[in-house]
């Protein structure tokens, strides 16, 4: 399961290790992609709800393991 984290510290921790990114424009895609998964979007290949913040970042709408390859999220965040 996630390590579930506001969008606020997510965005802070994500400036701090994408010091180049427009953090404005970051937000905004996260929101759009919280509503997105709470109104039930799905992934685009396997048809699992979507990882927001994978989505969000990708700009794909698409789950965990198809955007990582991974199946553990365990250590992964998802916004709260």
């Amino acid at each position: 399961m996630f390590v579930f984290i506001s969008i606020e510290k997510f965005l802070e921790q994500y400036k701090e290790a994408n010091p180049a990114e427009n953090i404005v424009e970051v937000k905004k895609k996260i929101i759009v992609a919280v509503a997105d998964k709470k109104n039930g979007a799905k992934c685009n290949h396997c048809g699992q709800p979507i990882w927001a913040i994978g989505s969000a970042i990708t700009g794909y709408p698409a789950c965990f393991t198809c955007t990582t390859g991974e199946v553990d999220n365990s250590d992964d965040y998802e916004i709260e």
